[in-house]
C-alpha cells in the first residue's frame, strides 16, 4: 500500500475513533441527563446564575468567591431555559467537546493510534462521565484545560504573535474558569523551561508576552480567587481535603485521583498505575516532549500539595486534578499498545483484552460511587420528590 495510501487510512481511522468515541458519550450523558437526583451544589449554580447579571457578577465576585465564566454561561443557559437540566446541559457540552481535543493534544505528543486509546479511556472514565452530567465547572475546566494545552503545543511548533494569543484566550478562560487553573499554566511554564534547558530554541519574547498579558488580564480573579480561599477552615470535612498532613496524604491523594480515572480498588489500581508507568517510561523514550509535559503536569500539584500541606485553604477533592486526566490516559494507553507490542502475533488481541478490562473496571467503579448516575434513581425516590 502506497505511504499516501496508509496515512489516509491512518487519518480516517482516527477521526472514526475519536467521533465514535464521542458520539458514544454525547449520547450516554444526554440520556442520562435526568437520571442523577439534583445536588445541592447545583442548586447553588442554579439560583445565583438565574440572578440579574449585575447581582450575579457582585455575588460570585464579591461575596462568594468564585470561577465567574461558568455563572455566565450558566447564566445564559437559564435566560434560555430556566432548568436545571439547561445547567447540565452545559456540562454535557464541554465534557463531550474535551474529548475531541484530548484526542488531538495526545496525537500531537504521541501518536494517532495512543490518541484514539486515550480517548477512549478518559471518556469511560468516572471522572468524565459524572462532571459530564454533573452542573458545575468541571465539565469546562476540563475543556479549557486541555485547549490551553494543545494550543501551547501549537505556538511553540510555529510561534506565531496569532498562536500566543490564542494560548493567551485559552488561558485566561481557564483561569476564569477554576482556581486550580493557575497549576496547570504553572506546569506549562516548567514545561517550557525544561524544553529550553534541554535544548530546544524557544523564543521567550512572544511567550513572555503573552503570560503577562494573561496575569494582567486576570488580576480581578486573583482577587476574588482569595476571597474564595478564606472562606474554608483548614480542618477536614468529609469528602474534602482542606491541607494534607504529610507526603503520605498527598500520596493517598494522588491514588484517590487515579482511582477516579480508573477503578479505585487496589486490585485495578495498581495493575492501572503499573501499566500507565509502562507507557510513561515508553513515551520517555520514543515521545520524551510528552513525558516532559506529563511530568510538569503532575510535579507541579505535587509541589503545590507539600509546599501548602500545613494549614493551607486548599480544597482538595480528585475533580481539583480533572486536567491530568488526559495525560494520565496516555500513558496509559501507550502502556496498553507496548504490552500488545511486546505480546507478539496475539498482540491485537492481548490490546483489545486489555483495553476491554479497563473499560469494564471503569465503568464497574463507576457504578459503585454513583449508581444513580447509571441505572437511574430509584422510582420511589423519584416519586417522593415530585410530591
Amino acid at each position: 500500500m502506497p505511504g499516501s495510501q496508509r496515512l489516509a487510512w491512518a487519518r480516517d481511522g482516527y477521526r472514526l475513533g475519536v467521533g465514535a468515541v464521542t458520539g458514544a458519550v454525547a449520547l450516554f450523558l444526554v440520556l442520562r441527563l435526568t437520571a442523577w437526583p439534583p445536588h445541592e451544589d447545583e442548586a447553588l449554580v442554579f439560583f445565583v446564575s438565574r440572578a440579574p447579571l449585575g447581582d450575579l457578577l457582585d455575588t460570585v465576585l464579591g461575596e462568594r468567591g468564585g470561577a465567574p465564566l461558568h455563572y455566565l454561561l450558566a447564566h445564559a443557559a437559564l435566560a434560555a431555559d430556566e432548568s436545571l437540566e439547561a445547567l447540565r446541559a452545559l456540562s454535557v457540552l464541554f465534557a463531550t467537546a474535551a474529548l475531541p481535543l484530548v484526542a488531538a493534544l495526545v496525537a500531537r505528543l504521541a501518536d494517532r493510534r495512543t490518541a484514539v486509546l486515550a480517548a477512549l479511556l478518559a471518556a469511560a472514565s468516572w471522572s468524565l462521565l459524572f462532571h459530564g452530567i454533573y452542573a458545575r465547572m468541571y465539565g469546562l475546566f476540563l475543556f479549557t484545560s486541555t485547549l490551553a494545552c494543545l494550543l501551547l503545543l501549537r505556538a511553540l511548533e510555529r510561534g506565531t504573535w496569532r498562536r500566543w494569543a490564542a494560548w493567551a484566550a485559552a488561558a485566561l478562560a481557564l483561569l476564569a474558569t477554576q482556581p486550580y487553573g493557575a497549576l496547570v499554566l504553572a506546569a506549562q511554564g516548567l514545561f517550557v523551561l525544561v524544553l529550553r534547558v534541554r535544548g530546544r530554541p524557544v523564543a521567550l519574547r512572544r511567550p513572555l508576552a503573552a503570560a503577562g498579558a494573561v496575569l494582567a488580564a486576570a488580576a480581578p480573579l486573583w482577587v476574588t480567587y482569595a476571597q474564595l480561599a478564606s472562606r474554608f477552615d483548614v480542618g477536614v470535612g468529609q469528602g474534602t481535603r482542606s491541607g494534607l498532613g504529610s507526603p503520605l496524604d498527598v500520596l493517598a491523594y494522588l491514588w484517590e485521583v487515579l482511582g477516579d480515572f480508573t477503578a479505585g480498588w487496589p486490585a485495578a489500581g495498581i495493575p492501572a498505575a503499573l501499566v500507565a508507568l509502562t507507557g510513561l517510561v515508553v513515551l520517555a523514550r520514543r515521545r520524551p516532549e510528552a513525558a516532559l509535559l506529563t511530568g510538569a503536569m503532575l510535579a507541579v500539584p505535587v509541589a503545590a500539595l507539600l509546599a501548602t500541606r500545613s494549614g493551607s485553604g486548599l480544597f482538595l477533592e480528585t475533580r481539583h486534578l480533572l486536567f491530568v486526566l488526559p495525560f494520565f490516559a496516555m500513558t496509559l494507553a501507550a502502556g496498553l499498545l507496548e504490552l500488545g507490542r511486546r505480546a507478539g502475533p496475539v498482540g491485537p488481541l492481548v490490546l483489545g483484552a486489555g483495553a476491554a478490562a479497563v473499560v469494564a473496571l471503569q465503568l464497574a467503579w463507576g457504578v459503585s460511587k454513583t449508581p444513580w448516575l447509571y441505572e437511574g434513581e430509584p422510582p420511589a425516590r423519584e416519586a417522593a420528590r415530585s410530591v
